[in-house]
């Protein structure tokens, strides 16, 4: 088999990529699709699962592919070519955008073609031949020396791309590379720290004491390739939240968060896919206070969609970003995360999320109240038998993570003693853990 064609099949469809067992009408909205974004390829003659099925090579298909592209307003030229029983159509990314068949107009977002009007589309480029921020060269990237290999590994595997094809040959396919040089979406993802290329495309996560942001418990600045960086932040946001046990009979208690972890997950990966890369004066932020966890980026509500339209629209900010990340299955499909995190919140019976749409994207989920926390009976939620002193401990270290033996002594009216025992049995239970020192550390409860 061709090696080209081989490795096409191999990398599955995707942004940038689309398999079609037959000609069939509606391949003029991929190739207008693929003009209006970064080009790709349409193998014709190859099936959902990557097999090839095979179709004849006709002067009736070429024509047909050829009125097509002289249809489109502009018109465009494709390259035809048949091999191993399939027509691959190369569609070059339009030097005359926004291209439109039929009077409609379409982009690619992720593995499907999206209709937009021509305002939208006018809008969503901003204006002709701008290249988006993550569709960027960057000329500061050097691929023998910044070029993480073990970030590429990940990738490749958590894609399902073959680790034996050729790199340059997977990027070029992948639409990363420009002669020598990767693009902003590739460095985002393959560097070994963001911040040598692009100063605040970093995650910042604080845990606060109270409601506003005046006492800090504990920060962190994480700076890695963004898929370390989203793994790290779910981490602090996992570490950071009460974790609740949910009891089935005789059969192993379930962990549960606080907030549903999977609407906490899409959020972030909102974050990270539709934040403003251009804006070099702010980053993403997860706070989490006693009430409430925020998660914002910079770059509000695109102009394209409308505010009645938000929730069951969507336009990726960074469309070559957004293709990687679902082949990574990190992302689902377009304009699908607004409604799972209602939905999810909804579930756990919680108050629904909060969408602040500003200059920045703000994201507010709400906690479970405190006081209804502290007034549960903590021994019949775990499917343990706590003494009284037991559950007032952990009520007190439930409305303050950072609040000390000492403390807990002159609360209670008991002896340093006495405190330090019944803490050491809960942390036997393991009911309670302490992370960093008596001074500066803080108390994770486990409900």
């Amino acid at each position: 088999m061709d090696e080209q064609l081989k490795n096409l099949i191999n990398q599955g469809e995707g942004y940038n990529l689309e398999f079609k067992e037959s000609f069939t009408d509606g391949i003029k909205r991929d190739i207008c699709a693929f003009a209006n974004t970064e080009g790709g390829f349409i193998l014709l003659g190859v099936n959902d699962e990557n097999k090839i099925v095979g179709i004849k090579d006709s002067n009736d298909v070429r024509s047909k592919i050829q009125n097509i592209t002289r249809n489109l307003d502009p018109s465009l030229t494709v390259e035809l070519e048949y091999k191993n029983k399939v027509m691959i159509i190369k569609v070059p990314e339009g030097t005359n955008k926004p291209y439109a068949i039929n009077g409609k107009f379409l982009i690619r977002e992720g593995a499907s073609s999206q209709q937009l009007t021509r305002d939208e589309v006018s809008e969503f480029f901003r204006a002709e031949n701008i290249v988006k921020f993550d569709e960027k060269v960057n000329q500061d990237f050097n691929l023998d020396n910044d070029f993480d290999k073990e970030k590429f590994k990940t990738f490749l595997k958590l894609s399902g791309i073959d680790n034996n094809l050729d790199r340059d040959d997977i990027l070029n396919n992948l639409l990363l590379l420009e002669g020598d040089k990767l693009k902003n979406a590739g460095v985002l993802f393959f560097c070994h720290r963001t911040t040598k290329f692009f100063h605040n495309a970093l995650i910042t996560c604080v845990l606060y004491k109270g409601k506003e942001k005046v006492n800090i418990i504990d920060r962190k600045d994480f700076d890695a390739d963004l898929h370390s960086n989203y793994q790290n932040a779910i981490a602090f946001l996992q570490r950071n939240l009460r974790l609740e046990y949910i009891m089935h009979g005789f059969k192993p208690r379930e962990e549960r968060l606080e907030i549903p972890e999977d609407a906490l997950r899409e959020a972030v990966l909102n974050s990270i896919a539709h934040r403003d890369y251009f804006e070099d004066g702010a980053k993403i932020q997860i706070d989490i206070f006693d009430d409430r966890v925020e998660i914002s980026n910079p770059g509000g509500l695109i102009k394209a969609i409308k505010p009645a339209e938000f929730g069951r629209k969507s336009i990726s900010r960074n469309p070559l970003l957004f293709g990687l990340m679902q082949r990574m299955n990190l992302v689902e499909k377009v304009g699908s995360g607004i409604s799972k995190m209602k939905r999810l919140c909804k579930e756990a019976k919680l108050k629904e999320p909060k969408f602040d749409m500003g200059g920045f994207f703000t994201v507010t989920f709400f906690r479970p109240s405190v006081e209804k926390k502290r007034g549960e009976k903590w021994g019949e939620k775990w499917g343990e038998k706590l003494t009284e002193n037991q559950e007032k401990i952990l009520g007190l270290i439930v409305s303050d993570k950072s609040i000390s033996i000492v403390e807990i002594s002159k609360k209670l009216k008991l002896g340093t003693t006495a405190v330090e025992n019944n803490i050491a049995k809960l942390k036997k239970m393991g009911l309670l853990k302490r992370v960093g020192p008596a001074k500066g550390g803080h108390w994770e409860i486990k409900g």
